[in-house]
């Protein structure tokens, strides 16, 4: 009867090694899926960017509308970005060549924001025109819009 009681006892536990293949297994599937998570939140973020953006330009016909030209980068608080930036401050706006004809506004990612985009190499930045053109920088422009 006492070697059955010991032998009981014995197998109830979890051993250092299947505690140790436990954690293994938790490991590599975590370094599966941090990457996914990674591009995952960074295609969320040029989400921001590209919501900021057309709704800039539907801004910009607003204001020429009621001025004749479009507004350039101190236009940006009457634009409704009173601070040049997306809604979470992850990318600053800035519009470049507006006259009475067209302008080019671009997001560019903020150091140290929130969510650093910096480190986004597929599309650094994200541009559009009075034409609606739209365009990207990066490693893969292609996909940015």
């Amino acid at each position: 009867m006492d070697m059955d009681t010991s032998n009981r006892s014995r197998m109830a536990g979890v051993t250092l090694l299947e505690l140790m293949a436990v954690v293994m297994v938790i490991g590599i599937l975590g370094m599966i899926a941090m990457p996914s998570y990674r591009q995952y939140v960074m295609r969320a973020q040029r989400t921001e960017a590209k919501t900021a953006l057309l709704r800039l330009q539907t801004n910009q016909e607003r204001f020429y509308l009621a001025n004749r030209t479009y507004g350039g980068n101190a236009s940006l608080a009457a634009l409704g970005f009173p601070t040049g930036m997306t809604e979470n401050g992850t990318y600053a706006l800035t519009i470049a060549g507006a006259d009475a004809n067209t302008y080019t506004v671009t997001a560019t990612p903020v150091a140290g924001a929130r969510i650093d985009m910096t480190q986004d190499a597929m599309c650094t930045t994200l541009t559009i025109t009075a034409q609606g053109v739209k365009t990207a920088t990066g490693t893969n422009p292609t996909s940015c819009w």
